[in-house]
């Protein structure tokens, strides 16, 4: 400012203020009919297959702990343990800097093993940690070629590498003579750039509960070179003879170039991992800047997913049990009538036609008169038009909820055809 002006001096031609109070999100828009119903609603008691919403029981479908180990008692031992040893605060600092210990190490070689790669190197999220794994294996000479439905955190790490001057090439979901035609697009910019190709997909895709096709992508080695990375956060716990992942499944293990799982689904926990061979995660660990720039992994954290880690490997009883619950539960909707799309995972979406506001009433009545809580998607996420009910099973559930949640759906159902729910506008449901 120079000197003896005064700031009324100066004219602001927008206030960020302002913009942010008048120009709703797509979600934002319906904040105040939705918060504390539909978008941050807020479940109570222990975590499983009966939780108390409102005050009320209800059978839980929204729960990502696939094999049920959020209260198994060996890793609530395992967790208090380790908080009352270490407290939350240990490792202090970033692991670069003074946040490293054994045990991240030990448990970085015993996922490195599980997924059959040279290394492995632990994340504090998942989110970010793929942002920045995109972001540190590509130059802005290099090509990206992903699944339409790739995770938003994928999309972002894309947005990063396309603002540094990157380019990319998107192909229809699971559509292989697309992801082929993008291929050869891609190999035409990477040659002009000197540049290289990366491969992103899913191996389990969190919304249709579909695979990523690893089979007919590693079939196209055969005309084209490039790496392939897998984001496998639903996969990791739930998909494999032993649960390695959904490259496992495949039985493509080696074909994945680099493998990203998370601790949140099946592991029952916070933060995720990639795998790979040994100096590409070393390039990794000196630069991904949201590890380097971050604190590193509590030690309950560690410890704990070490002890559910040995449970995946050695009780397999649980992760028989999610598909147990799941094949049920699918079977179950496929009999009567409903439509679960492809699903070839845990994950059961049921499909229904019709508006947001007929969408938001169905969960009404889910929740209010038959005491059934799962999450609703619509568009964007879907097309419009589309509605989409998402249940996930865990190895937690009874064949009674499941028995229970089915005779629900068939009475939605019927509310459905006739009119029910039919609303001109979502109605209001926000607790706040």
């Amino acid at each position: 400012m120079q000197k003896g002006k005064s700031l009324q001096s100066y004219t602001i031609m927008t206030d960020i203020f302002d913009r942010l109070k008048s120009a709703e999100g797509p979600l934002e828009q319906y904040r105040k009919k939705a918060e504390g119903y539909f978008i941050f609603p807020e479940l109570e008691g222990e975590i499983g297959p009966r939780m108390r919403f409102l005050g009320k029981e209800v059978i839980t479908w929204s729960l990502n702990n696939y094999l049920g180990l959020a209260n198994h008692p060996e890793v609530r031992e395992a967790d208090a343990k380790a908080a009352a040893d270490w407290g939350m605060a240990y490792p202090m600092g970033a692991r670069m800097m003074s946040g490293q210990t054994k045990y991240h190490r030990e448990l970085e070689e015993k996922l490195a093993a599980f997924e059959k790669k040279e290394a492995a190197y632990l994340l504090n999220y998942g989110y970010q940690g793929m942002v920045s794994i995109i972001d540190s294996l590509v130059s802005r000479n290099d090509v990206i070629v992903y699944d339409s439905e790739s995770h938003a955190c994928i999309m972002d790490g894309i947005f990063l590498h396309k603002a540094k001057g990157g380019k990319s090439f998107v192909y229809p979901h699971n559509d292989m003579e697309r992801c082929d035609k993008m291929l050869g697009f891609a190999t035409k910019k990477a040659e002009e750039t000197d540049g290289g190709i990366l491969v992103i997909t899913e191996g389990v895709f969190g919304m249709s509960g579909d695979l990523g096709n690893l089979p007919g992508i590693v079939k196209l080695r055969e005309k084209y070179n490039f790496r392939l990375m897998i984001d496998d956060a639903h996969g990791f716990g739930t998909m494999g003879e032993t649960g390695a992942g959904a490259s496992e499944h495949f039985g493509l293990m080696d074909e994945v170039d680099i493998y990203f799982g998370t601790f949140a689904k099946s592991m029952a926990g916070i933060g995720a991992f990639v795998a790979s061979e040994k100096a590409i995660v070393n390039s990794l660990k000196y630069n991904m800047r949201s590890q380097i720039f971050a604190k590193s992994l509590p030690m309950p954290m560690v410890i704990g997913a070490l002890k559910r880690l040995e449970i995946l490997q050695t009780q397999p009883q649980y992760k028989e049990n999610l598909w147990k619950i799941a094949k049920s539960l699918q079977q179950g909707l496929i009999a009567e009538g409903f439509n679960i799309g492809n699903t070839q995972s845990p994950v059961t979406p049921v499909y229904f036609s019709g508006s947001v506001p007929e969408g938001t009433n169905i969960v009404i009545d889910l929740r209010e008169n038959y005491n059934v809580f799962c999450s609703i998607v619509v568009y964007p996420v879907v097309p419009k038009g589309v509605l989409m009910l998402r249940l996930i099973p865990t190895a937690s559930h009874t064949q009674k909820d499941v028995d229970e949640t089915i005779e629900v759906f068939k009475k939605i159902k019927v509310n459905l055809e006739a009119g029910k729910y039919m609303a001109d506008e979502m109605k209001s449901m926000s607790t706040t």
